[in-house]
């Protein structure tokens, strides 16, 4: 083209310009976090508070007396007496969420847990164990070793209320997942995502984060997630949703035995990375790399592009749509308004041209004459009139 670039040419050579030097930047911040050494590693998640201290050591406040109880056997709810009607629907939801978290994960779960109902985040943290009081941003928090759950009806940062139902699944899938391995320590990612995965929240929000992280190239390493989950930033929710989607993986139909042979390895005291290598005959940044592989299958360029271009051209095409509708209904009511007109104005001149009718009444020697009122058929219309021998008749 006499030397000169197109705009097309140049649009996708500037975005995969852009995209490389992204995924540089995403690689030298993981570079630079991996070779921090004093950095704790993270074993649990922030809404399971570390319960190390010895247990005569923990002071569990009672709740206030106002507060209503209603005991299940294997779970015990501790509510508002205000909040009575929400117990039977969460209650319905702990017990599906229980039978289905022991057939996932292949064992019993779950028996004698306290779940308990505040109002506030105040009241949430003042029915904490003292000393150990949830995240400033909880909306639930699991104390695994005392199988204690806090549930907040508020959430602190959202003027929305929370799912109440989402918060129960995701609080009981990590005291749950803490059952199933005897208590013993996972990484953060894998403790998160489970819970996430099981209580099914967000599924449309994550599935669209790890769409914009993969085709980005700024997926996490998971040895980067296992000493460091972020927190309160947009890689926080990429962490969530790959640490989600990779235990969606591992849980995958066919290899649902090896997901309960890994969990049994665990709850024996196999270290992680042993107990996953020799649950899959594959080692964990193996399966990280096949996981990857299928992302990249499930998530590609040629969506991005069309499904950007597809949804403007769906909405405007349903707002046209609309408009067009709407004008046809416009045209119709105002042609049936001329249609309702043209038919009173032609009874009008009707009556105007109808010649008058007398009615005469003869009383002793007299003759009154009175306007006949105008006859009308049933349905209201005027009906016709015919004179013989000087009389007017009407037509039937």
């Amino acid at each position: 083209m006499n030397g000169r670039i197109s705009k097309r040419k140049l649009f996708w050579f500037t975005r995969a310009i852009a995209l490389s030097l992204l995924a540089a930047l995403v690689l030298v911040l993981s570079l630079a976090r991996s070779t921090r050494a004093d950095e704790p590693k993270l074993l649990a998640p922030r809404d399971m508070p570390d319960v190390s201290m010895p247990a005569e050591a923990i002071v569990i406040p009672s709740p206030p007396s106002t507060f209503k109880s209603r005991d299940e056997g294997w779970i015990r709810f501790s509510y508002p007496s205000s909040q009575e009607g929400r117990i039977s629907y969460l209650l319905e939801a702990a017990n599906d969420v229980r039978a289905e978290l022991a057939a996932e994960l292949g064992r019993p779960v779950l028996d004698q847990v306290d779940v308990r109902i505040a109002r506030t985040f105040e009241e949430m943290a003042a029915l904490a164990p003292v000393g150990m009081p949830p995240p400033d941003y909880a909306e639930g928090v699991t104390y695994a070793r005392l199988r204690l759950v806090i549930i907040s009806l508020v959430a602190p940062n959202s003027s929305e209320p929370p799912n109440l139902t989402e918060v129960l699944k995701h609080e009981l899938a990590h005291q749950a997942l803490h059952d199933a391995v005897g208590g013993h320590a996972v990484p953060r990612w894998f403790n998160e995502g489970y819970a996430v995965h099981a209580s099914g929240e967000s599924s449309l929000v994550r599935t669209k984060t790890l769409w914009t992280a993969t085709l980005a190239k700024r997926l996490l390493p998971m040895s980067d997630l296992d000493r460091s989950f972020p927190a309160h930033s947009d890689l926080a929710s990429i962490a969530y949703a790959q640490s989600a989607d990779f235990v969606r993986y591992l849980l995958r139909r066919q290899d649902r035995a090896r997901f309960n042979m890994f969990i049994e390895r665990l709850e024996r005291g196999e270290p992680f990375d042993r107990a996953i290598t020799d649950a899959y005959s594959s080692d964990l940044r193996r399966l990280e790399f096949q996981w990857r592989e299928e992302l990249n299958k499930r998530f590609s360029w040629a969506p991005v592009i069309l499904g950007g271009g597809l949804l403007w051209i769906g909405a405007i095409v349903l707002v046209g749509l609309a408009f067009l509708k709407r004008r046809r209904d416009t045209r119709k009511t105002l042609a049936r308004w001329a249609r309702e007109e043209a038919e009173e104005d032609r009874r009008a001149k009707e009556a105007r041209e109808r010649p008058p009718v007398h009615v005469i009444i003869s009383h002793r020697d007299q003759a009154l004459s009175f306007p006949a009122p105008p006859v009308r058929a049933a349905n209201g219309e005027p009906v016709p009139k015919v004179e013989h021998d000087g009389r007017w008749h009407t037509v039937h």
